[in-house]
Order: C-alpha cells, then structure tokens, then sequence
C-alpha cells in the first residue's frame, strides 16, 4: 500500500476517535506484531513539542503501549518511529535474556528509530528529529557508565550514531 494510501486511512481513522484502531492498524500494516503487545491504551493528549508514547508491565508479560489519544494529528513518519520504539520495547521485555538495564534499552530502541534494522518498513523521519533522537541516543550511551561493558558492547554503534549526527549537520 501507498504511504499516501496509508495517511488517508490513518488521517479517517483519526477523525472518527480511533486512535487505538489506526495504531492497531499500523502495527500490523508495518510488519511490528506481537503476541506480547497486549494493546494500546490512552495517555494525557500531546502537543507538538511533546508526544510521548509509554510501554507498561512487567518483564515476561504482556505489554501495554499508551499513546495520546491526538497521537495522529502529528507527522505519521514520526508517529511510527515512535511506535517502532515502542515495539523494541515490547521485544526487550518479554524475550529471554530481558534487557534489564534502562539505558540499554533505550539506546537499542534510539538506534532503531535512527537506522531502522529491525522494523525496516518504518519510513524516514525528519532530519530534526534524526539529529534530536541521535543525541537522545547518545546521552543513554552515556549513563551507561565510562568504559563499562555496555558502552564497550555499543562502542560501534556509538561510532554509526556520531558519524550520522555529522552527516545531517553537514546536511542542513
């Protein structure tokens, strides 16, 4: 399908109240099931400077991914990354070994939403939000700790995430 095709019937699905539908819709549009996505529940609507989207529960169990109900009035590219986070989320709590760490967690889930290796479908996002969501990468990489293991097992990642954030500054 057309992402022109896919907008439309996100951009209706929004405009009758079902924003859980259209997400819905998405996740399986994009190829991101799973069987420990419980479902979508609502959070405290967003605004342009920030749409915050959540996965809830406990590691092993079914997860709930809250979104704000205006979610899709928003850039659908940038609605689907945010959703791809989620999804690695999902993935990161429920599949053995669980990845425990917050920081690591996020970092894969950032590094997703740069490069795109699980969820490839997921269309490009803006450069704006590439950079902030590059450097959002890199602070996680930071609270990591200084020459831990977990930084030395994204060292080369780290060095992907560096070289795009000079790449679209170069770019802009």
């Amino acid at each position: 399908m057309e992402f022109s095709e896919i907008k439309s019937k996100i951009d209706s699905l929004h405009n009758q109240g079902l924003t859980k539908e259209a997400a819905n819709w998405l996740v399986d549009q994009y190829q991101m099931q799973d069987d420990f996505l419980q479902g979508f529940e609502y959070r405290d609507k967003a605004d342009p400077s920030m749409v915050l989207f959540t996965t809830e529960g406990d590691f092993g169990k079914k997860q709930i991914i809250r979104i704000p109900e205006n979610a899709f009035q928003f850039s659908l590219p940038l609605m689907l990354s945010l959703l791809a986070h989620e999804m690695m989320h999902v993935r990161q709590k429920t599949r053995d070994p669980f990845v425990l760490d917050k920081n690591e967690r996020e970092w894969q889930a950032y590094y997703e939403m740069l490069f795109r290796k699980v969820f490839r479908a997921i269309p490009e996002i803006s450069t704006f939000h590439k950079k902030a969501f590059a450097h959002k990468a890199l602070e996680y990489y930071n609270r990591m700790g200084e020459n831990s293991e977990l930084q030395k097992k994204y060292a080369e990642q780290k060095k992907e995430v560096e070289a795009s954030i000079k790449e679209l500054e170069v770019g802009s």
